[in-house]
């Protein structure tokens, strides 16, 4: 018997597994990078990387390795999400997370939340929750506390540099995308995301964000709405998008993924590339994605100028890019 559970042992620690991480994408460009800056962003895709490696090294789920991942992005005021976020229109935050597990649909999002450190973990609590898929405002705040989660102060998710872009904003008078000046041609898509698969074969993907600087009427993204910016399923793909939120929405594009490969019989990077580079971009829609398949293959694709992103597979070499 103990022959038998060692050779299942070694059988389920010889299976593939690995994670891939995103920062938000947007016109990232070289020339507009100083080498401090690039290092700063690269060292934290890095450890947000390998800390969802050992995880699932050790032999944890793909679900928990997400949150892991995320939760380091989100502590992180480089990323739009969690300590990073940008300011609303009222000179608070609001912020929203989703993460999906493939093994069995489960699912479970935030939106407009003010206060939790870490909007991935009560997006996660309600994943585990099986009577609620998505909940927004007081209630999800009330959800929070009711699940002890950490809470911090205004003073917590400042930060000058955000508050700088809300002051533009303002002056503007109109809602902006995470990036220090009103030139199109430097925009940025704020989002934190992950995906992955674990050595039992399971897959999940979480996305979070601190939305639009200066936002009005509680806009939201797509980064809570699942299907739209974060979806999984063991059958085809984890994904975890990054991008004009509006357009995501309107394509489902994380869902569409994985219908491609299901119903059309796509491989991973055919799915992604038509959802990112015909579809999406086909009606206006810029940014990108991140996706990790049932046989570890992963992708990285987007339609703008760069996007923070990396991978690692079986905790391996661990790889980080910014730019086209």
């Amino acid at each position: 018997m103990l022959i038998h559970f060692n050779r299942v042992f070694l059988f389920i620690h010889m299976n593939n597994f690995g994670i891939a991480v995103h920062g938000g994408a947007g016109t990232i460009l070289k020339s507009r990078m100083t080498a401090e800056k690039e290092i700063e962003y690269s060292g934290a895709i890095e450890i947000a990387i390998k800390a969802g490696s050992e995880i699932l090294k050790s032999g944890g789920n793909s679900v928990d390795a997400v949150t892991e991942s995320l939760i380091i992005l989100e502590d992180n005021p480089l990323f739009n999400a969690g300590k990073g976020s940008v300011f609303t229109s009222e000179g608070l935050h609001s912020m929203d997370a989703s993460i999906m597990s493939g093994k069995d649909l489960q699912a479970g999002s935030v939106s407009s939340v003010s206060g939790v450190r870490n909007p991935i973990l009560l997006a996660k609590a309600v994943m585990l929750d099986p009577d609620i898929v998505m909940l927004c405002g007081k209630g999800a705040e009330e959800y929070a506390r009711k699940c002890g989660l950490n809470f911090e102060n205004e003073k917590y998710f400042y930060s000058e540099f955000r508050y700088q872009q809300f002051l533009k904003a303002a002056d503007n008078g109109k809602a902006m995308l995470d990036h220090s000046t009103f030139d199109e041609s430097d925009k940025k898509f704020g989002t934190v995301g992950a995906v992955a698969l674990d050595m039992f074969g399971d897959l999940a993907a979480g996305t979070s964000t601190g939305g639009m600087t200066f936002v009005k009427f509680g806009r939201i993204g797509d980064s809570p709405v699942i299907g739209a910016g974060t979806y999984a399923n063991n059958n085809s793909c984890a994904v975890s998008c990054t991008g004009d939120g509006e357009y995501f929405i309107r394509t489902i594009a994380a869902y569409d993924v994985s219908a491609l490969m299901q119903y059309k019989g796509l491989n991973l990077k055919e799915a992604c590339e038509e959802v990112v580079n015909l579809k999406l971009k086909g009606i206006g829609g810029e940014g990108g994605l991140i996706a990790i398949d049932k046989d570890c293959k992963i992708e990285m694709i987007f339609n703008s100028q760069g996007m923070y992103r990396g991978y690692s597979k079986n905790a391996g070499e661990i790889f980080v890019s910014i730019y086209k």
